[in-house]
């Protein structure tokens, strides 16, 4: 047949595959998505009827497209190809529509900027953005016959177009119907980096998929499918410091990788054969990676070469001095990137936790020299914690790109938006992007949600993830960096005997590895970073292929589940540092004795759960600062416990009211894939109640604390038995499905079960039930105040100033309605975008009518950094509320940001 695909193009196809997979009915043979070989194409499927060996679906890839020729393109071509396979359908790939028989599918794979694309686009009206990454799927006619063309911008969009083809195909019921555009598809990525980070912490649980080959074809495919266009492979945060520690592999990663002339650098017990084969396995990711058009980053998060009181460690680096460490580091590095050309950048831990001391800007100075000797082009990306503007300036003299990345919401996973201020306890660089938003900077920003909030369980709401998307991008910053679930499986030498698998009930266990559980997860997550606008049909074609008739309701109880714990993460941060709070297997905090054990000790003294701060100190308030705020009639606007309390009951409620359909429809409730998702709903909305419960205990405790009003304590204890009660139902569903032990770390409340902390749930609601049976009234105790209601909903209007001067005043103008006017007293409340500056400053606005006024003066202008604020109303001294505060989803920015003239507007999202 003339046209079919010729020995040039034919070449460059064939690379996609393994070697030995070219022969077939059509000169072409697909891998399995296991890496494995596959029979002809025709016969792909047990089970699906084989169909004739005369190709049903052809994709046409023009032999001079410079962007189809491309290896991610070639790549996602044969994933089509094999999706198409896996449904019995044979395909072939052509240069040329002329080997199209009459009829035929036909997917034509071209660049935006070819003429085959430059014909569809221009005969439907549609446009592909000359941006990076930016695909099509557009219906259209080429030489007379009807294609769907597949197009992008760079061999990246075009990847990404060929890859919704395929899961297309993988997900609809009938394959070649997914192959049918109904309506052009154009997007354009939101997040110029879209990064999955997987963290080798264990010896005995990471290596065996460190080294699995099929695991790591299926992962990065899948990563690749919903558009991540980053994979980071992370080394050396076993530990927070080089002090007890038991499982050193990796640790210090150097050693364990190469072997560098000059140096008697070695680990003793470990092979040179192991070596190599570590090596071998680092090269072969990121090269699996860079096919699939991955930009593959890793990441060195500890340089220490010493181990403080650790007899047990597995093993030890000897050969090192200080006068040869950076020397050592720098030439290890380069044999590194040398012998890995396909590593795109390296990540470092730059402050003292790295094992190299604070402000040690000589040894980060010769180590970045490795990449500038290395002979191409790579990132340097610095974990932000206490970074300097100098050391900044000497990444920068290497001439290599420079990314800085600050955690997310500390090392936790909070709301979807940059907190409006952080606690005074953490420090302004600590957990946030401190004061490195300044305009004009010259490196990136990327931020980096840390593996604290949630671990194991599955995680999955769009609304949310397009939030997060959208403050990805806060202030002209580059994107968002998520951990892999299951991060710090085994950490800190905590694996026990057996596989890491999480599933004490075997029936449980999903068939291709623990990380499969999370599917959805990736999709979600990858697709929504990509465009926050995606069309919903993007998940829900995924769950109507697993869950049929309950998809729209295993979708919502998912995603009603999936705000609690990042609601409670921003309103109750108990510990900024993952190793005190997970609040997944919350560790109870007590609230009547803090003597009683806990691991909760970076917030001030007193240490009880009512006493306990806010991430966001600017935007809600610790059940203590409500009780003053209600006992003192002058309400600050901030989001209450009680607010927060209530949200969580409505979570709650919604994603077991979701479930309880989902389960009347699903058609295979007994199938693995939904138990999983039913058992993890039900532990969510469990502790969604929990923590309602017992925020509501926690305020009735410091009202007691305040007034000595014995009366406070009542509806507390109320509260707090119902949450106990909603504690005890979720943990027992969760007996004998999870593992008794889920071991995170070695320290107790790293591990466990949810069952192991009902003792100290107990113990703690006998000590208030006990206060309360001792408690006498205070002489003069003054009654309790009755609780504010929920705020109402004001629909204000304002349009935020589409930049500023520096220096120059700042107007800004509110519109109330009607009814509202002369009713409301209304506050701005505003500071440049640097965490470094605590308090925010205030303004009344005046006017007449509903149009109220303010205006910034010139001296706090005079800042380098965007402006930020948010209204405060009130309609009495009791009651306020923010604007624009929070949707009924707690998804959007709750403030307005406004750039310097010049740079891009950021509305309040």
């Amino acid at each position: 047949m003339r046209g079919m695909i010729g020995a040039p193009l034919l070449a460059l196809l064939l690379a996609a595959c393994a070697p030995g997979e070219a022969d077939g009915p059509v000169g072409y043979r697909v891998r399995s998505r296991d890496g494995g070989r596959r029979g002809p194409v025709a016969r792909a499927v047990k089970g699906v009827p084989s169909v004739s060996v005369a190709a049903r679906a052809f994709i046409v890839i023009p032999a001079a497209d410079p962007v189809a020729s491309q290896p991610p393109a070639r790549w996602a071509a044969a994933e089509l190809c094999d999706a198409l396979a896996a449904r019995g359908v044979a395909a072939a790939i052509a240069e040329e529509m002329a080997a199209v028989p009459p009829g035929a599918p036909c997917v034509v794979a071209a660049g935006r900027g070819s003429a085959a694309a430059r014909e569809v686009l221009g005969a439907t009206g549609v446009a592909v953005a000359d941006t990076p990454e930016a695909l099509g799927l557009v219906p259209g006619t080429l030489a007379g016959r009807k294609v769907a063309l597949a197009c992008g911008s760079d061999a990246r969009g075009l990847a990404y177009a060929l890859l919704e083809l395929a899961d297309r195909v993988a997900c609809e019921a009938q394959p070649l119907r997914a192959l049918e555009i109904d309506r052009p598809v154009i997007e354009r990525p939101a997040n110029a980096i879209r990064s999955v980070t997987r963290y080798f912490s264990s010896d005995a649980w990471d290596k065996p998929w460190l080294y699995d080959r099929g695991f790591w074809r299926r992962y990065l495919t899948t990563l690749a499918t919903h558009r991540f266009n980053r994979f980071s492979l992370a080394t050396g945060l076993g530990y927070n410091a080089a002090r007890q520690v038991r499982d050193a592999y990796l640790f210090f990663a150097y050693p364990f990788l190469v072997s560098v002339p000059g140096y008697d650098v070695r680990v003793p017990g470990l092979p040179d054969a192991e070596r190599a084969r570590n090596l071998e396995a680092l090269r072969f990711i990121s090269e699996e990676a860079a096919r699939r058009g991955l930009h593959f980053q890793l990441a060195l998060w500890f340089h220490g070469y010493e181990w403080e009181e650790s007899p047990e460690a597995n093993y030890v680096v000897e050969g090192l001095a200080p006068e040869t460490h950076a020397a050592y580091c720098r030439d290890a590095l380069r044999t590194v990137l040398q012998a890995c050309p396909a590593i795109r950048g390296v990540t470092f831990r730059i402050h003292s936790e790295s094992g190299v001391p604070d402000d040690s800007h000589g040894f980060w100075k010769t180590l970045f020299d490795g990449i500038a000797q290395c002979g191409r082009r790579v990132e340097i990306d610095m974990h932000a914690k206490q970074i300097s503007q100098e050391l900044i300036r000497v990444a920068l003299a290497t001439g290599m790109p420079v990314v800085v990345s600050p955690k997310y919401s500390a090392e936790h996973m909070g709301l979807p938006y940059q907190e409006a201020s952080i606690r005074p306890s953490d420090g302004s660089l600590r957990y946030s992007f401190g004061n490195l938003l300044t305009e004009g900077r010259r490196y990136g920003i990327l931020y980096r949600i840390w593996p604290g909030t949630q671990r194991l369980l599955l995680w999955g709401d769009p609304a949310m993830a397009a939030g997060y998307a959208r403050a990805s991008g806060f202030c002209g910053s580059q994107g968002l960096e998520i951990s892999d679930p299951l991060s710090f499986r085994g950490r800190m030498g905590s694996a026990i005997p057996g596989d890491r698998d999480l599933y004490a009930d075997v029936s449980l266990r999903p068939a291709g590895g623990d990380w499969e559980k999370h599917h959805y997860s990736y999709r979600i997550w990858g697709r929504l970073l990509y465009n926050p606008d995606a069309d919903p049909e993007t998940w829900r074609r995924y769950l109507r292929k697993e869950f049929g008739p309950a998809t729209a309701p295993a979708e919502a109880a998912l995603a009603s589940a999936s705000r609690v714990l990042p609601l409670i993460t921003t309103a109750h941060l108990a510990a900024a540092s993952n190793n005190g709070y997970w609040p997944e297997i919350y560790t109870n905090m007590p609230i009547v004795d803090e003597t009683r054990r806990h691991p909760f000790g970076d917030n001030p003294p007193p240490r009880t759960f009512d006493r306990v701060s806010p991430l966001d100190p600017a935007l809600f308030s610790s059940m203590d600062d409500f009780a003053a705020e209600l006992l003192g009639g002058q309400a600050s606007g901030r989001y209450t416990p009680l607010d927060v309390a209530r949200w969580l009951d409505d979570f709650a409620e919604a994603a077991s009211r979701h479930l309880t359909e989902a389960e009347a429809r699903a058609a295979k409730p007994a199938s693995p894939e939904f138990r999983r998702w039913a058992l993890d709903v039900t532990i969510q909305a469990g502790l969604g109640r929990f923590f309602a419960g017992k925020l509501r205990a926690g305020v009735a405790q410091a009202l007691y604390r305040r007034t000595g009003n014995p009366a406070a304590l009542d509806p507390g204890l109320i509260a707090y038995r119902d949450a106990r009660a909603a504690w005890a139902a979720f943990a027992e569903r969760a007996r004998g499905a999870y593992a008794a032990d889920l071991t995170f770390g070695r320290t107790p409340h790293l591990r466990g079960h949810w069952t192991d902390r009902l003792p100290g749930i107990d113990a703690d609601l006998g000590d208030m039930e006990k206060e309360r049976a001792e408690a006498r009234p205070a002489p003069d105790a003054p009654p309790i105040p009755a609780f504010p209601g929920e705020a109402p909903r004001v629909a204000c209007r304002h349009v935020p100033p589409a930049s500023f001067r520096r220096g120059e005043p700042v107007s800004l103008s509110l519109e109330l309605p009607a009814a509202e006017a002369g009713r409301l007293t209304v506050e701005v409340r505003y500071r440049p975008v640097n965490q470094g500056v605590r308090a925010y400053r205030t303004l009344a606005m005046a006017g007449e009518g509903r149009r109220l006024h303010a205006t910034l003066p010139a001296a706090e202008t005079d800042t380098p950094f965007p402006l930020q604020y948010f209204f405060v109303l009130r309609d009495s001294p009791r009651r306020a509320w923010i604007y624009p505060g929070f949707g009924p989803e707690l998804t959007n920015q709750p403030y307005y940001v406004v750039r310097q003239q010049g740079r891009a507007r950021e509305d309040s999202r």
